[in-house]
């Protein structure tokens, strides 16, 4: 709306401009033909006929012309005025008031700061005709005309008139468009949901704009800005605007405990000006989101020492269950009837797989609650390996797939836990076998790389989905169908991403839905007299299609790494 009014403003003032050009021009072609009728000197008439060109040319400038035009008439005018003058006799002759015109037509040309050029251009013309009135180049008339002198000086009167009216009206127009600015403006710092202060050096209230927080008002006026909080923090805030232009702080009002002010000081001048906005509420549930946090955290360390407790005390009755069954599948004390030799068996199974569960809740749960400490030692890691083939062999042979290892065939030494190691492999190649079907192939891979121990599980199974994939990882997340489900608890990966993180490691996953998935594991746990990476039995290439690289494996590749 600014720019609107002020080229509103400007377009009247052309218009005015051009029609006051326009009157000037027919006065001086009006003097010029009585000039005329009258027979008076050709000189006369020569004078008024010049000086009416810069009215003709005047009358052209209409709506909001740029500078360059109004400085050429502005020039137009300088030169006309001064062979006006000579031509009717100098200094001395009835038109001497029109060596004033470049002042007159300054005003009402270009701008106030230009108006200095139009009072040089008015002294440059006086001593132009001056000089030339000297030097003999002009020369006096040889008649008397008082109406001539009479209609120089009204004219000249009148011009100047014009002009003084049209930087009044200009000045008008400037003076209100700066109140309209200042209305809006305070309207705008009303409006908007800051309380915004000026401040003196000192901190007290020299004006407020916007709405006053309701705690904050007889505070502001009693105290000012320091006085809003107890402590010295809007104290150094201030200070800290002062010395580096700008600061931010927030605080409690001393009139309300339970609320929370954010304010915004920057140096304005030899003062300061502040901007505090109400962040009571979101400064409540930012609390409220970090107490929930807290709580959660301590019922989930809560769960983990109640399931760490809780599996310890059910593994020592399920030891003696298995313990005893196996005794009596054995029949070491006389021999069972078929029917109570097959349930002894049953019993031995389920207690086993009970036990095997027990020991991962209570491995994870130990975990979980930051209770769980490796046992390293220097050993072959080979071993730990070989002793996971030998463990899953049968499950291997009654599911009819094809397990393989690939292992170094020199001595591989780690630093690392031994019962940790060998579960991870235990729970990999566990999952392979759950998931691939009769006539498939699971194959365990172990080689170093500089530091890292790397240990591959590939099998031919049936393959992860990318939204499975996602999950796969976290404690009881499980792929696969309902029947792969039932089969195990979504302990195994967990405890293999969480034992290779307690290494310093990371777990890998790769996989496409129908063609089998790839499991690596890396650790950081091969001893220095090993770090040259030791040549493996068979190349992973000639491991067949399970052990193809990540990148053969498609997009569907998830790697848990927290730590390199």
């Amino acid at each position: 709306m600014d720019g609107e009014s002020e080229i509103s403003g400007e377009t009247g003032r052309g218009a005015r401009t051009a029609v006051l050009h326009g009157a000037w021009f027919a006065a001086c072609a009006l003097a010029a033909g009585v000039c005329v009728i009258g027979s008076a000197e050709a000189r006369l008439t020569s004078a008024l006929c010049l000086i009416a060109i810069p009215g003709a040319a005047g009358a052209f400038l209409r709506g909001r012309p740029a500078t360059g035009p109004r400085v050429a008439v502005l020039g137009l005018w300088a030169l006309t005025a001064a062979a006006a003058v000579l031509l009717s006799g100098g200094l001395a002759g009835p038109l001497t008031a029109w060596t004033l015109m470049p002042l007159a037509a300054s005003t009402m040309l270009v701008d106030r700061r230009r108006v200095a050029s139009g009072a040089v251009l008015t002294a440059i013309v006086a001593a132009v005709v001056g000089l030339a009135r000297a030097a003999g180049l002009a020369t006096e008339t040889g008649e008397s005309h008082p109406w001539l002198a009479f209609f120089a000086m009204t004219t000249a009167a009148a011009a100047f008139g014009a002009a003084i009216a049209t930087e009044q009206s200009r000045t008008i127009g400037v003076r209100d468009a700066l109140g309209q600015a200042r209305r809006r403006a305070a309207l705008f710092l009303e409006a908007q949901p800051l309380l915004i202060l000026r401040l003196a050096p000192d901190g007290a209230v020299l004006e407020t704009f916007g709405p006053i927080f309701e705690p904050l008002t007889q505070q502001l006026l009693d105290g000012g800005f320091r006085s809003l909080a107890a402590g010295g923090a809007l104290q150094a805030a201030l200070e800290e605007a002062f010395d580096e232009g700008r600061s931010e702080v927030g605080f409690a009002p001393a009139a309300a405990a339970d609320g929370w002010i954010s304010a915004v000081i920057f140096r304005e001048g030899s003062g300061l000006v502040a901007a505090l906005r109400d962040d009571s509420r979101e400064h409540a549930r930012e609390a409220g989101l970090e107490q929930a946090a807290l709580d959660a955290e301590s019922l989930n360390a809560g769960k983990s020492r109640f399931l760490a407790n809780m599996s310890h005390e059910l593994r020592t009755p399920l030891n003696a269950v298995v313990g005893f069954s196996d005794i009596m599948k054995s029949q070491m004390f006389g021999p069972l009837s078929e029917k109570y030799a097959e349930y002894a068996a049953l019993i031995h199974e389920s207690g086993g797989h009970l036990l095997d569960l027990i020991n991962d809740v209570l491995d994870l749960s130990k975990i979980e609650a930051q209770r769980y400490e490796l046992s390293r030692e220097p050993f072959d890691a080979r071993e730990a390996v070989s002793a996971a083939l030998r463990l899953v062999r049968v499950q291997a042979d009654v599911a009819g797939v094809r397990l393989r290892g690939a292992l170094p065939p020199a001595p591989t030494r780690v630093d690392a836990d031994r019962r940790a190691l060998k579960q991870i492999i235990l729970n990999l190649l566990s999952n392979a076998l759950k998931f691939t079907p009769a006539g498939g192939s699971v194959e365990v891979a172990l080689r170093t790389d500089g530091d890292d121990l790397v240990i591959v599980v590939a099998d031919t199974g049936v393959g992860i989905s990318a939204a499975d994939l996602e999950r796969l990882g976290k404690p009881y997340e499980q792929a696969g169908g309902a029947d792969h489900k039932a089969m195990g608890t979504g302990l195994g990966l967990s405890l293999v991403r969480a034992f290779s993180e307690l290494h310093g490691g990371s777990m890998t996953i790769s996989s496409l839905l129908g063609e089998g998935a790839r499991v690596t594991v890396r650790m950081p746990v091969v001893l220095p007299a090993r770090r040259a990476e030791t040549a493996p039995a068979r190349s992973a290439s000639a491991m067949g299609d399970p052990a193809r690289s990540a990148s053969a494996m498609g997009d569907n590749v998830i790697a848990f790494n927290p730590h390199r």
